[in-house]
């Protein structure tokens, strides 16, 4: 069991692995020192500490990416990790203090920041108490020896596709990187659930960043 005042101390650095709109480091950007991500329909207050992530990395989890539910932010559905199957979703690893991720989690529930996350000692996942829809922070075990978590729900909502928006964010966070050319990162976002029949290849692809 791991030690529980690690997992309690506001100071401690934890990874968070982002698979959606947080792919782009701007998006993430606004979560840490506050601002309003281009076509987001929110401003963000930031972090209680806005200094920028220690370090930021590719990696990929083993699962699938599905989109269901509403933005209130972006309209249309949102990304969520579904941590089955053996396929592979692509996710930028950010290097954050555990108080940064708490109000990350708590302005992603329209939550003020400033409560303390306490992660689950044993690895489990953490329900943190913030959102009903994305309600549990996944432990993906450690990378470089410090724990990484990704935020997603226990239960997925409806199936939805995402708006333009959300998927033009992504698709700028996946183009750096990654090492996917255009057609690796519009086909990766065209196989994802709930993706089709919304949203064509041909669609996707006129997203793609300049």
């Amino acid at each position: 069991m791991r030690d529980p005042v690690r997992v309690s101390d506001p100071g401690t650095c934890v990874w968070y692995a982002a698979y959606g709109t947080n792919l782009s480091t701007e998006r993430l950007g606004c979560y840490v020192a506050g601002g309003r991500p281009p076509g987001a329909a929110r401003h963000y207050d930031g972090c209680r500490d806005p200094s920028p992530p220690r370090d930021h990395r590719p990696v990929e989890l083993t699962g699938r990416l599905a989109f269901a539910g509403e933005s209130g932010v972006w309209g249309g559905g949102m990304a969520f990790f579904v941590p089955d199957g053996d396929g592979v979703v692509h996710a930028r690893a950010y290097l954050l203090r555990l108080e940064q991720l708490g109000d990350l989690v708590a302005q992603e529930a329209r939550h003020p920041v400033g409560r303390d996350l306490v992660l689950a000692a044993d690895g489990g996942p953490t329900r943190h108490g913030f959102s009903r829809t994305y309600d549990v922070l996944l432990d993906l075990g450690e990378l470089d020896g410090r724990r990484m978590l990704t935020l997603t729900g226990t239960r997925v909502p409806t199936a939805a596709a995402p708006s333009a928006a959300y998927v033009r964010t992504m698709l700028e966070g996946l183009a750096d990187g990654f090492g996917l050319d255009a057609d690796a990162r519009v086909g990766y976002v065209a196989g994802a659930d709930g993706v089709a029949p919304h949203w064509t290849v041909e669609a996707l692809r006129e997203l793609l960043p300049a």
